[in-house]
């Protein structure tokens, strides 16, 4: 069965936006975006909020801009083409390879998770991972963990009072000081 991860860049006091909206921090330095770009090879499906569909509307024309470097380049060759499902009660429309939802984030799991295929099914976005995260449909939790304490604003776990186990998959750490944590919810 196809797993469903949730990655995304993360405060080291747990948040993906700061209080004041930003989260220019995470931006990622050359060592950790040549990792994204390996990690997003094997994705399947992209399921997004709105909010990170608005953010990643960027990479729909990025590869347009004369003065973009090989890395942009090669991103956005992975992830334009990738199908993303957007989750969305305000969006009419989406662009690119995408599709718009409004409901329905378990019933998309499951029926993606019958289709054939190899590849993950990613979310992103707090707000759709932690509608996920109480289902039990999380597979994987992947945090880029960023050395800065921001105080408040999104939290990347979910705030439900729920336990769930975890197994530590794998670690790294970037010469930017930036750890990478990989988490299987053990069943």
């Amino acid at each position: 069965m196809r797993s469903v991860t949730y990655s995304m860049g993360v405060s080291l006091d747990g948040y993906i936006v700061g209080p004041d909206g930003r989260f220019d921090w995470t931006a990622p330095d050359e060592e950790v975006f040549r990792f994204w770009i390996e990690d997003i090879r094997n994705v399947d499906v992209h399921l997004l909020g709105r909010r990170l569909y608005e953010t990643m509307l960027y990479w729909e024309t990025a590869d347009q801009d004369p003065s973009a470097d090989e890395a942009t380049l090669e991103w956005a060759a992975l992830w334009n083409p990738l199908p993303k499902v957007v989750f969305s009660r305000t969006l009419t429309e989406v662009r690119g390879n995408a599709r718009l939802l409004s409901g329905g984030l378990a019933d998309e799991i499951e029926r993606l998770r019958a289709e054939p295929g190899e590849g993950e099914i990613a979310i992103g976005g707090a707000t759709l991972a932690a509608e996920a995260a109480a289902a039990g449909l999380i597979d994987e939790y992947r945090t880029m963990v960023y050395p800065v304490l921001v105080g408040g604003g999104v939290p990347y776990f979910p705030r439900d009072n729920r336990r769930v186990d975890l197994e530590l998959v794998e670690t790294r750490t970037f010469g930017s000081q930036v750890v990478y944590l990989r988490h299987r919810v053990a069943r």
